[in-house]
């Protein structure tokens, strides 16, 4: 088989920041032709989305696909609902976990494997504020660190 095509289109930093992720899982998500023309040309925010389950199937909300320029009357609402695409016995783990140990669904990124489109899904726990503290200062540290590295480097 031949390498496979990865075209990363959206990617949400700011789950890293508010939530620990716990697990990963990819999933298809039903889309429109509009919609993957708009996502081919990387016009997707997926910032404030999340992903809850209603009736045995995972929906996607808030996920923004902007408009095709071209697609004038078969675009769609831009921030309507989307079901993913996950196997049954998947969808009901998940939603096994979200109700006893009260985590969430959260999507990680957007990208395209091949031809296809796939959404990586995030089972997360939110952080308190002390750990989104912690982890600030240790980022801090670090870039402190790899800027004292790279001025002892330039004076060598």
């Amino acid at each position: 088989m031949g390498k496979e095509l990865f075209k990363l289109v959206a990617n949400n930093k700011k789950a890293y920041h508010d939530y620990f992720v716990e697990e990963t899982y990819e999933a298809g998500i039903e889309l429109v032709g509009t919609e993957v023309k708009s996502l081919r040309m990387g016009k997707c925010s997926i910032k404030e989305s999340f992903i809850r389950i209603r009736d045995g199937e995972a929906v996607i909300y808030g996920m923004n696909i902007s408009p095709y320029e071209k697609g004038n009357i078969f675009n769609r609402d831009p921030l309507r609902t989307r079901k993913l695409l996950l196997h049954r016995s998947e969808i009901r783990k998940l939603n096994q976990k979200i109700m006893e140990q009260g985590m969430t669904l959260i999507p990680l990124q957007v990208y395209f494997k091949g031809s296809l489109c796939k959404v990586e899904v995030g089972l997360c726990k939110g952080k308190k504020l002390y750990d989104k503290r912690q982890d600030i200062a240790k980022k801090d540290q670090k870039r402190e660190a790899e800027r004292d590295y790279k001025v002892r480097n330039l004076r060598a």
